[in-house]
C-alpha cells in the first residue's frame, strides 16, 4: 500500500512539473519562464520555418509572431494533458504564422518557395523575448479559420512530420546544452566526437591523446546524463 502511495506521488510530482512551465506563462510578467520558453523553442520553430519553404528573416518574422501568438491566447489554453498537447497546440500556432508569411509573400509577387540560411539573432545576444503585447498586424486566427485542418500545409510539407522530427532534435540538442554544462570538457569532448560525430573510438583516443578506456567510460557517463536530462525535458516541454 505504501508502495502504490509513492508510486502515486511520483505520477503526480511528474505531472506537475511536466506543466509547470507552461502554466507559469499564464503569467505574462513572469519574464524568467518566458524566457526559458523562448530558449527551449525558439530554434524548433525557426527550423521548421526554414523547412516550410521560408527565408531567414522571414522564419525570423514567424518566431516572433509565435511566441505574441502564444501570449495572446494562452489564457484559453488549459495546462492540462487532458485537454490536448501543448506539442500540438504550439504546432497549430506556428502553422498559421507561416502561412501568413507565405500569403504576404504571394501577395508581393514573390516566388512561392525559397531557400533560407543564417542564423536567428532573436533574444540570443540580448537575453530578452520578443515583446509580447503589440496587435499583430493580419486578422484573427478564427476568422480566418476555425480549424487547423483548413490549412493546408505550406510549401507542400507534411508539416506534422516535420514538427516531429524537428522536435525531437530540439529535445536532443537541449538536453546536449544541459549535460555540457554538467561534466568535465574534457569528458564532453570525448562524447561529442565518440557519439554524436561517430568516430570510432580508437581515431578518438588517438586525436585526444588518450586511453581507449576513458572514450568509454565518458561515453557511459554522458549517455546515461543526456537519458536523465532528455525524460526531464519530454516531463516540461510536451
Amino acid at each position: 500500500m505504501a508502495g502504490q502511495d509513492q508510486e502515486g506521488t511520483r505520477t503526480e510530482g511528474s505531472l506537475q512539473t511536466r506543466w509547470s512551465l507552461i502554466g507559469r506563462l499564464k503569467n505574462l510578467d513572469d519574464q524568467q519562464s518566458w524566457q526559458d520558453f523562448f530558449d527551449a523553442y525558439w530554434k524548433l520553430i525557426y527550423s521548421v520555418a526554414l523547412k516550410a519553404g521560408l527565408n531567414d528573416s522571414e522564419a525570423q518574422e514567424v518566431v516572433q509572431e509565435t511566441v505574441i501568438s502564444v501570449a495572446k491566447k494562452m489564457p484559453e489554453f488549459k495546462a492540462d494533458p487532458a485537454a490536448g498537447s501543448f506539442k500540438s497546440w504550439l504546432l497549430t500556432l506556428t502553422r498559421w504564422r507561416i502561412t501568413d508569411q507565405l500569403r504576404r509573400r504571394k501577395n508581393v509577387g514573390q516566388p512561392s518557395r525559397l531557400s533560407g540560411s543564417g542564423k536567428v539573432e532573436i533574444g540570443m545576444e540580448t537575453g530578452k523575448i520578443p515583446v509580447l503585447h503589440p496587435v499583430v498586424p493580419h486578422s484573427d486566427d478564427t476568422a480566418r479559420t476555425s480549424t487547423v485542418d483548413r490549412i493546408p500545409d505550406p510549401a507542400g510539407l507534411n508539416l506534422d512530420a516535420v514538427w516531429s522530427d524537428e522536435w525531437e532534435k530540439n529535445l536532443l540538442e537541449a538536453a546536449a546544452e544541459r549535460v555540457k554544462r554538467q561534466v568535465d570538457p574534457e569528458q564532453y569532448q570525448l562524447f561529442d566526437f565518440h557519439v554524436l560525430k561517430q568516430w570510432p573510438a580508437k581515431k578518438v583516443a588517438r586525436k585526444l591523446g588518450v586511453s581507449l578506456g576513458k572514450v568509454y567510460f565518458a561515453k557511459y557517463k554522458i549517455s546515461k546524463l543526456m537519458k536523465k536530462e532528455v525524460k526531464k525535458l519530454e516531463r516540461q516541454l510536451v
